[in-house]
């Protein structure tokens, strides 16, 4: 079945009792067991529920994995992934990666004993350079966060693969529509459901997909005993959004097209970065990885932070906030919001400026949205 079909039916059979064809929200912590140690297939609903079983399955399907495993955050499935690691290992990650994830890697895994080593990824070759006798893990995004960089996923598949090591891509910014790791060699897929998955600004979730069974057996173990799960009210709701991210995904690159091209040529801006743009160093590697380029741009406008103040506060249909992904169109501030936790010099290092902005365009009509940022930009 192709991709759109998935999207609405893996996972998702017509109740057997009722005929409903939504998946019902199954909101029980526990169920009753024929006998000790006989049971229907549930016991507890922090180690499986029937609702978040179908969103499991449907985030494998349309991953091209075979094994899927939800969770309440984002960090939460990036913790899990981590949990595999022991004191002494080693981690290779990109230097351009979500706050979140520094945060997480540098103040929490690192006093497990676990160090990391973050590669300049305009630099592939140095993946391999950066590997050390304990390097357990690599750690990419692609497109990154807040940069839009591409990194080539089968050429880090391969570096990962000859050293043993597992390769881990946060899919969250290209989304399952757009991107396929596994089928690009990576071993692990890591989502924040709350962006393109979920689609409406509505829930917090996390997701995590392999075709590998011994890491799945291992990471299911460790999804059950750290507990980080969704309710089953927000598994329903990111399945859901699951069933239009194909129609949404399709309308989130037309819109960023169509606003990168209006803004690249603007005399207020110094810099953008939109792999869908032939300016864009790695875009011919993006139209080779990726189905489509997505619906973030980042941009660095002239003047510096005045300039971003003014711009921010000049917006109409472009909401200052965090997170990304949902319908309607969001700008981040970087340097404050999503990056805030990286030291000014560690910011800096990686290129993210005072003066960079990063907008999530959403489905409004493309002309309104060009029309916000027109006057956003000519009254600043």
């Amino acid at each position: 079945m192709e991709f759109e079909t998935r999207a609405i039916h893996e996972g998702q059979q017509p109740d057997p009792q009722t005929g409903a064809v939504i998946v019902p929200i199954y909101l029980t912590s526990t169920y009753q067991q024929d006998a000790i140690g006989k049971h229907k297939g549930y016991e507890y609903s922090r180690t499986g529920n029937p609702t978040r079983t179908a969103l499991e399955e449907a985030l494998a399907s349309i991953e091209n994995g075979q094994f899927g495993l939800a969770f309440a955050s984002g960090l939460a499935a990036t913790t899990t992934v981590l949990s595999m690691l022991k004191s002494g290992d080693h981690i290779v990650a990109g230097d351009d990666l979500y706050g979140g994830t520094y945060r997480l890697l540098e103040r929490v895994v690192k006093n497990w004993g676990v160090n990391t080593t973050y590669v300049d990824i305009d630099h592939i070759a140095d993946f391999e350079t950066a590997i050390q006798p304990n390097t357990k893990l690599i750690w990419i995004e692609t497109p990154t966060n807040p940069l839009l960089k591409i990194i080539d996923i089968a050429v880090v598949a391969n570096i990962a693969h000859k050293n043993n090591i597992i390769l881990v891509v946060d899919n969250t910014f290209a989304s399952p529509y757009f991107q396929k790791p596994l089928d690009l060699g990576a071993d692990i897929v890591v989502h924040s459901t709350t962006k393109y998955l979920g689609g409406h600004s509505d829930i917090i979730g996390g997701a995590v997909i392999t075709s590998n069974e011994q890491l799945y057996t291992e990471l299911k173990f460790y999804q059950n005993a750290i507990g980080a799960v969704p309710s089953p009210f927000d598994s329903w709701l990111v399945l859901r959004g699951i069933k239009t991210l194909a129609v949404r995904m399709r309308e989130h690159e037309k819109n960023a097209l169509f606003l990168a091209k209006f803004l690249e040529k603007h005399p207020k801006v110094e810099r953008i970065y939109y792999p869908g743009l032939l300016s864009h160093e790695q875009h011919q590697l993006a139209k080779e990885q990726m189905s489509g380029f997505g619906g973030m741009i980042s941009l660095e406008l002239k003047g510096g932070f005045a300039e971003v103040e003014k711009f921010a506060s000049r917006l109409k249909l472009f909401l200052l906030a965090e997170s990304l992904g949902g319908v309607e169109s969001l700008l981040c501030y970087p340097a404050k919001m999503t990056h805030g936790s990286l030291p000014e010099a560690e910011r800096l290092k990686r290129g993210i400026n005072d003066n960079l902005v990063r907008l999530s365009v959403g489905i409004e009509h493309l002309l309104d949205l060009q029309a916000d940022l027109e006057n956003a930009l000519s009254s600043s």
